[in-house]
């Protein structure tokens, strides 16, 4: 077939910092899938676009040429509301496995397509595989049954056929040092969550060392392009801009993590953990039409710990039993009497990564039960030679590269540091 463009024309209007037009990107994102438009002239266009940025139109496009480059889901038919959040990622992020049942246990669907760690960030799914039969791939039929007849709830892995483009470009993206670019960033998040067919979204937008936007400015920037691709495409999203300074809860790992999300759901668990699970929960009900739920009731009267062991029956899992636990763990103590003043967010997510579990490449196994339990927070006091942190893995030749990661990664002074308000710095929004 005869091709409406030279990919070399697109790549230098780009490069001279003009702007594409919706045929450009319809086309040059359609080639680029079907193999026409090779990976350095991708890799060529993406660098040009990192340098010379997107207008608000152009990301618009480029989302939409994404999501058209597969299949789309359908939600229309279920009995109740749908809604979805997605996370820029971060340290002991297990906000999702809490969060997908709390808000189902208000009768709204929450399809949760999620992802695997790579680096120090934590995968959803690596957590939930930690739970004994479980199961990440399961059928379109088999989510839309567990939405509209189980738990109202799935938290599950993507299909290869949502958003094949997005894929592909995240994949050279990452080989190119071009993933730290807004437009490509907001629009490969945005064209997954748009393809997957839920009714609203709500962002939560990580801000410091461990998160992948460091600056509140950046972090900020992104949220709001985000927001506005969801208005452009007529889908109501909501974004928070967290914290991400420091390690969120006292778990970081797989089935740590899992563990301290089963105490929230107990109605226990650390107070961040639960403040931000409430605040999301919030803002999920309310785009979905229910603004006015007691929501924390649900943590405590045990609706939502009902739905999170449904929804882990019904994907093959046995919410019972017992979670795996590390053969080899390693405490690290305070040096001298004090607060704990710093604990830095990067320093602790690479110390778990290094003890397992996290991948250095994509399709790499990851340990279950390797990462790091926090006994102290910013703020606490402690004693010379109290536990601070108790390192988890299988391998213990792991240890050493993995406190090397800890040096520097916290403080203790002679005074407490002033305690943070929230862990919700901003909320983002635009109507349509």
């Amino acid at each position: 077939m005869t091709e409406l463009f030279d990919v070399v024309d697109v790549i230098r209007t780009k490069r001279d910092g003009h702007v594409l037009s919706l045929d450009e990107i319809n086309w040059v994102i359609d080639a680029y899938t079907r193999g026409v438009v090779g990976e350095e002239q991708m890799a060529a266009l993406a660098m040009a676009i990192f340098l010379r940025g997107m207008n608000p139109d152009e990301i618009s496009q480029w989302t939409q040429a994404m999501i058209d480059s597969g299949e789309t889901m359908d939600f229309s038919a279920l009995p109740r509301p749908t809604a979805d959040k997605h996370s820029t990622g971060g340290v002991g992020d297990k906000i999702t496995l809490p969060l997908a049942p709390l808000v189902a246990a208000f009768d709204v669907a929450v399809p949760q397509l999620s992802g695997r760690g790579l680096g120090h960030t934590g995968g959803t799914l690596d957590k939930l595989e930690s739970i004994p039969g479980w199961q990440a791939s399961i059928s379109n039929e088999h989510i839309m049954h567990m939405l509209g007849e189980g738990a109202g709830a799935v938290i599950c892995a993507a299909g290869a056929g949502l958003a094949p483009a997005d894929k592909k470009l995240y994949a050279l993206r990452d080989i190119t040092s071009t993933v730290d670019c807004v437009p490509l960033i907001a629009s490969s998040i945005m064209s997954k969550k748009i393809a997957e067919g839920t009714g609203s979204l709500v962002l939560d937008v990580k801000v410091g060392s461990g998160a992948f936007m460091k600056d509140l400015g950046k972090a900020r920037e992104l949220a709001q392009t985000m927001v506005n691709i969801g208005a452009s495409h007529k889908l109501h999203t909501v974004a928070l801009l967290t914290d991400m300074s420091t390690p969120l809860g006292n778990m970081v790992g797989n089935a740590l993590e899992v563990r301290e999300s089963v105490e929230v759901l107990a109605g226990g668990g650390p107070a961040d953990v639960v403040e931000l699970t409430l605040a999301l929960a919030q803002e999920m009900l309310a785009a979905a039409g229910k603004p006015d739920e007691d929501i924390e009731a649900a943590l405590q009267d045990g609706r939502a710990m009902d739905r999170w062991n449904q929804m882990i029956r019904e994907q093959g899992g046995d919410p019972t039993a017992p979670l795996p636990v590390a053969a080899h763990t390693h405490q690290v103590v305070a040096e001298a009497d004090g607060y704990l003043t710093e604990l830095d967010a990067l320093s602790v997510g690479v110390a778990s990564w290094r003890l397992g579990a996290g991948r250095a490449a994509a399709g790499e196994a990851v340990q279950a039960e390797a990462g790091i339990e926090l006994h102290a927070k910013i703020g606490d006091p402690v004693r010379k030679g109290q536990p601070l942190m108790t390192l988890h893995t299988q391998t213990p030749e792991r240890f050493e590269r993995a406190l090397e990661s800890l040096v520097g990664g916290y403080t203790i002074g002679e005074s407490a540091p002033t305690p943070r308000e929230s862990v919700v710095f901003e909320r983002l929004a635009t109507d349509f």
